[in-house]
């Protein structure tokens, strides 16, 4: 039997996701489907070398799978991230990252090599967010207390494209009255 082609493999993924999401939110959403392209992207960088095939397809479909419950997770807390960089970054950075000592085929945990890879991998996660997470703690202190990490209501209202870019991402579309209360 002949191998799938990588735009039938792609299509499967795009389904996928597409069901993943409508199953999640109700409906399908494009955003979330890019961003679970996206996530599948991040998530195989690290293990890209050590594993099979149909191993880097099982990575994708978890990230794809992950970044959407990841965004309703960071919703859910109410923390600002309107285009679910955390989710795709940072949950499928760590994940693909753990997915190397999961899926290696020279050591991985599902592939008889027991938890030591994995370990390995979980003290990198570890040591690099006890390193990461007070450095920008302390960035984004030091950001608002220099030059301000917010931007005035009245620019937040009409959009930051408008107001950083000087031009309308989404010609036509306008906030309605409840979300115009919200930022208020």
């Amino acid at each position: 039997m002949a191998r799938p082609s990588l735009r039938r493999r792609l299509l499967a993924l795009i389904l996928g996701l597409t069901a993943v999401a409508w199953l999640a939110l109700g409906k399908p959403d494009l955003s979330m489907i890019l961003n679970g392209t996206l996530a599948g992207l991040v998530a195989i960088t690290a293990p890209c070398s050590v594993v099979t095939p149909a191993g880097s397809m099982l990575i994708g479909l978890i990230a794809g799978v992950l970044v959407v419950y990841a965004v309703l997770f960071f919703d859910k807390v109410k923390l600002d991230d309107p285009v679910g960089a955390l989710s795709v970054h940072l949950v499928n950075g760590v994940f693909g990252t753990l997915a190397v000592g999961l899926f290696a085929t020279d050591g991985g945990l599902f592939y008889g090599g027991g938890g030591g890879r994995l370990l390995t991998q979980f003290y990198g996660v570890a040591a690099f967010g006890a390193l990461v997470f007070p450095l920008s703690l302390a960035a984004w202190f030091a950001l608002k207390m220099t030059m301000g990490i917010r931007v005035s209501q009245e620019e937040e209202i009409e959009g930051l494209d408008v107001g950083e870019h000087g031009i309308e991402a989404y010609p036509g579309f306008a906030p309605t009255r409840e979300a115009r209360a919200e930022v208020i």
